[in-house]
């Protein structure tokens, strides 16, 4: 793992790379934002914002989607992968969003995770997005880059998640999540990574074992 002070120089590369950034899942409000995320595994985000353009003019919020048979909803989803399971823990987040939360999409960890088909990953995503509440989501290319680079040194999306949690600054991990998934999309790709052009290329563990 890299020392404290190449850490701060490695967030200070990304910053400036990358500090513009943010979610590139479309959405008008949080719960249109957890649907996106459920859509959003094992599918690219060009994908589930084609789908969730005419989706949620369709359904908005989560009394619509509560409205919908199994069969509309995997009929208006079935362009990404898994549409079935999801369809179902979509339909099932939004009855129990609306019965045992009022309507409200939750904002901890604890009981996002109540929700069908929301796990860390995707709780983190809509604490941090939606409601500013810092957290750090681990995907596969959050996953992939940290542990390149030597932010983490870890086998799992927990382990690595609470390692960033350490040593990245508070006030900057829900930014950071953003920054390793855009250096992930477009320079540390799981395959072939372009360390050739990586601003990182001084720092990173990778490129120098």
């Amino acid at each position: 793992m890299l020392t404290k002070n190449k850490i701060t120089a490695v967030l200070q590369v990304l910053e400036a790379e990358y500090g513009h950034t943010g979610t590139a899942l479309k959405y008008q409000n949080d719960f249109q934002l957890l649907v996106a995320t459920m859509l959003s595994a094992q599918s690219t985000d060009n994908q589930v914002n084609k789908i969730t353009e005419k989706l949620f003019r369709e359904c908005p919020d989560a009394k619509s989607f509560a409205a919908l048979s199994l069969e509309d909803l995997e009929e208006k989803i079935k362009q990404v992968g898994l549409y079935r399971s999801k369809a179902r823990n979509i339909l099932a987040a939004s009855k129990m969003i609306l019965n045992d939360f009022g309507g409200k999409v939750p904002q901890t960890l604890e009981a996002l995770t109540r929700l069908p088909g929301v796990g860390r990953k995707t709780a983190n995503v809509v604490m941090s997005t939606a409601f500013a509440i810092p957290a750090i989501a681990v995907d596969t290319h959050v996953f992939r880059v940290a542990n390149r680079i030597g932010l983490a040194e870890a086998k799992n999306e927990l382990n690595t998640e609470l390692q960033l949690q350490e040593n990245i600054p508070q006030e900057k991990w829900a930014r950071a999540h953003h920054w390793l998934i855009w250096h992930g999309r477009k320079v540390c790709k799981a395959q072939n990574p372009r360390c050739e052009i990586c601003p990182l290329r001084d720092y990173c563990q990778y490129f120098h074992r």
